[in-house]
């Protein structure tokens, strides 16, 4: 036996409503349609989505996750309406996004207010995370990652794929001139990103190929701002991705050094991505845009 897509938003009134009687009053049913439609759907699914008695109703853990599934599923036909419809001139709704921390606070933060006042009726929710591919087939509906994305079930557009620079602040370079090669421009790193932390670094130096050990003796922090905060300070040498030291270059708290010295990784590569099998609903499309222009 198979359960029927008509039982879903039966189901899932029930569950927001708290019982069959709040349900039925908000679909405007008999609360025997509610019940029947919920016995019927358990059936099916062969499993007991909800624990009542004659007082209560409590969700079961497999009613949970049916609930969530059963929201993707609304959520799919409703998106499917509007797009028919000819909608996307008025996106609406709510719209979860995961975000890593500097990237959201240096490139996403400063536009918000922008993005608020062009789509007013967009109900946003950021969640600040490294994690956000684990989160995406349930939790968000779009997540920006850093790095390589080799996941097939994921559409990916890159929004920034600037290298990697070397830089120090000015004080340190007066204290501590830089000499040529790439064992003098080590000497000078004391820490890096996490995910450059690596022993063998691709690297070019005047053209020819090279690799850079960035692991040992080397602090290492996973976020691109505190290694920049702590560069400003005096904190030597570090390679950075070069959308976070833009402003400091142009006004010369931070100097570039060793420009001969290029970096062949992807590790800095940022990527809007979302699952390929979904539509992409008005909303989406439009937080979508907002990113590409806000990373250029």
């Amino acid at each position: 036996m198979r359960w029927s897509l008509d039982d879903v938003p039966v189901y899932v009134a029930v569950v927001e409503q708290g019982g069959m009687t709040g349900a039925a009053a908000l679909l405007g049913r008999p609360k025997s349609s509610v019940s029947t439609a919920i016995a019927r759907l358990e059936k099916a699914l062969g499993v007991r989505l909800l624990q009542r008695n004659s007082r209560s109703q409590r969700i079961t853990a497999e009613g949970e996750t049916f609930y969530r599934h059963a929201l993707m599923i609304i959520e799919q036909a409703r998106e499917a309406d509007a797009i028919v419809a000819g909608l996307r001139a008025d996106p609406a709704g709510r719209l979860s996004v995961a975000l890593p921390p500097a990237f959201c606070q240096e490139i996403v933060a400063p536009r918000l207010p922008a993005f608020r006042r062009a789509w007013p009726k967009i109900d946003l929710r950021i969640l600040i995370t490294s994690h956000g591919v684990e989160l995406l087939r349930e939790q968000v509906d779009m997540a920006v990652v850093v790095g390589r994305m080799e996941d097939s079930d994921l559409v990916a557009r890159v929004l920034i794929a600037g290298a990697l620079t070397c830089v120090a602040s000015p004080d340190y370079l007066a204290r501590n001139p830089v000499a040529d090669g790439l064992e003098a421009l080590r000497s000078h790193i004391q820490l890096c990103e996490t995910r450059y932390g690596s022993k063998r670094v691709p690297v070019h130096v005047a053209g020819q190929a090279a690799t850079l050990d960035l692991e040992t003796g080397i602090s290492h922090v996973n976020n691109p701002l505190v290694v920049r905060a702590a560069v400003l300070n005096g904190a030597g040498v570090a390679p950075l991705p070069r959308h976070y030291v833009r402003d400091q270059l142009r006004d010369g708290s931070l100097v570039e050094v060793r420009p001969d010295v290029t970096f062949d990784i992807e590790a800095s590569t940022l990527s809007a991505v979302y699952l390929s099998r979904r539509l992409m609903s008005p909303r989406t499309r439009v937080f979508l845009d907002f990113l590409t222009e806000a990373s250029r």
